[in-house]
C-alpha cells in the first residue's frame, strides 16, 4: 500500500522536519497540526553531503518519542523523492560558492528512500515552500506562497491542490539576476533590509504578471524583515512555523 493510501490511526503522530540552509528544526504534531513536543533545532552543518543530512536529522529528532511518519520540507526540486536540485547545501559553507562534489553527491539522490530507512517510518519529502503552503493556503482560487530565507522559495496551490513544484526563484528579474540572487539572505546582508525589502515589493509584483495569483503568502525566516503596512492587499505575511506545521497537511495532498 502506497503512504497516500495508509490508513493511520486516530492519534496519529506526525514528526514534521523544517530543512533550511541556516537550521534543520523538528517537532511532533498530533492530526489536527498541533505541537506534542517542543520544537528541537541545531544549526545546519557544513559541508553538508546527503548521508550528513541524513544522519543529522535523525540525530536531532531521536528524542521527540513515537512517530508513525516523517515529513521533511527540503529547500530544493525533489520528485518522488529524488533530488534534483539543492543550491543551499551544494556549498562547503553557508552562503559560499558552489561545490562540484557536493552538487554531484546531492544530484538524483534518492533521499525519500534513504530517510525512510533511517527513520524506520513511512517518510514523505517535498519542497520546503510546498510544506509551509500546505499549512497556510485557504483552499480558494490560485494561492502563491513565496518564502524568503537562505534563498527563494516558491508553491503554487488552485483551490486547495498542490500543483507540480516550479524553482521560480531561479528564474530571472531584473539587472540579470534571478529572484534569489536579488533576495536571498547573502543579498539582504549586503543591501541591507530596506532596499532588500524594496525588491521583494518589485518581485510581489513582477511575479503576479504572469501568475495572476489571487493572494499570495510570504513566509520564510527572513518575512520578519518586512514591512505589512507596504505591502500589496493581495500579499500576506505568514509565521514561520508554518514550515512544520504543514508537515501534516502535505499527507493529505497529492504533493
Amino acid at each position: 500500500m502506497s503512504t497516500s493510501q495508509r490508513s493511520w490511526p486516530e492519534d496519529v503522530r506526525t514528526l514534521s522536519i523544517d530543512v533550511g540552509g541556516s537550521g534543520f528544526k523538528g517537532a511532533i504534531l498530533d492530526r489536527n497540526g498541533e505541537m506534542l513536543t517542543d520544537r528541537v533545532r541545531v544549526e545546519t552543518p557544513y559541508p553538508c553531503p546527503p548521508e550528513k543530512l541524513v544522519s543529522s536529522l535523525v540525530d536531532l529528532t531521536q528524542d521527540l518519542g513515537e512517530r508513525h511518519r516523517v515529513s521533511v520540507g527540503f529547500p530544493g526540486l525533489v520528485r518522488r523523492g529524488h533530488v534534483t536540485n539543492i543550491p543551499s547545501l551544494s556549498r562547503r559553507e553557508y552562503g559560499g560558492d558552489a561545490d562540484p562534489a557536493l552538487e554531484s553527491a546531492w544530484h538524483g539522490f534518492e533521499l525519500g528512500e534513504a530517510l525512510d530507512e533511517a527513520f524506520g517510518v513511512p517518510t514523505k519529502v517535498a519542497n520546503d515552500a510546498d510544506v509551509q503552503g500546505c499549512a497556510v493556503v485557504e483552499g480558494k482560487g490560485f494561492e502563491f506562497v513565496m518564502t524568503l530565507g537562505t534563498g527563494v522559495g516558491t508553491a503554487c496551490f488552485y483551490e486547495g491542490r498542490l500543483l507540480p513544484h516550479l524553482e521560480m526563484g531561479h528564474a530571472p528579474f531584473r539587472k540579470d539576476q534571478t529572484f534569489e540572487d536579488q533576495m536571498g539572505n547573502v543579498a539582504r546582508k549586503e543591501v541591507g533590509n530596506d532596499r532588500w525589502g524594496k525588491r521583494v515589493l518589485k518581485a510581489i509584483d513582477a511575479y503576479y504578471d504572469f501568475l495572476f495569483y489571487d493572494v499570495v503568502y510570504i513566509g520564510g525566516g527572513n518575512a520578519k524583515h518586512l514591512d505589512p503596512q507596504r505591502l500589496s492587499r493581495r500579499a500576506r505575511i505568514v509565521s514561520n512555523s508554518a514550515g512544520i506545521l504543514g508537515g501534516v497537511r502535505i499527507w493529505e495532498l497529492d504533493a
